[in-house]
């Protein structure tokens, strides 16, 4: 996979648009993370009215406090230069961002992200080229494989995939 490039490009940039770009970091999950947990709350309780069991929780994608590198009074701090903001000079800006605002987001979008697959291996157990990703959200068996009539219209991969067919798991262990 090819490398995103940014650190090559970032010392080169002017300084107006450092300002401007940085509290973009901010302003999309401020707008979106409100929206997000109400998509949270709505995908899990629509997951527990169809009878789901063992959802993982949002805690389980949220990294313990304890791994995290470096503890509060160890926290590095950039202190070369003045060329964006005198924020980064100060600890507790790096503790916020480092073990709070980017281990505390990512678990949300991924733990929606892991709901909705949940969602997609329950109604839609057919193959494509991105749903071995769904195994995160791996279930007993789909809406599609509770009755043997429709169990049988499935075409044999999607009948037989061991990411929304536990019977089809346990045989291959």
């Amino acid at each position: 996979m090819e490398r995103i490039i940014i650190g090559n490009n970032f010392p080169n940039q002017p300084i107006l648009k450092v300002l401007i770009g940085v509290p973009l970091i901010y302003l999309p999950l401020i707008t979106s993370i409100p929206f997000v947990i109400i998509c949270v709350f709505l995908v899990k309780t629509h997951l527990r009215l169809m009878g789901a069991q063992n959802i993982r929780s949002y805690w389980d994608f949220v990294p313990p406090w304890l791994s995290h590198r470096y503890r509060n009074s160890e926290q590095i701090i950039y202190s070369t230069g003045a060329r964006w903001h005198s924020l980064r000079r100060f600890r507790w800006y790096w503790v916020f961002n480092c073990k709070l605002y980017c281990p505390l987001s990512v678990a949300l979008f991924r733990y929606n992200a892991y709901l909705v697959k949940i969602v997609e291996n329950w109604w839609c157990p057919f193959n494509h080229n991105e749903k071995a990703a769904y195994a995160e959200g791996a279930i007993d068996k789909s809406y599609w494989h509770l009755h043997e009539q429709e169990k049988e219209l499935l075409h044999p991969e999607d009948r037989d995939n061991p990411i929304w067919n536990e019977e089809q798991s346990s045989r291959e262990d």
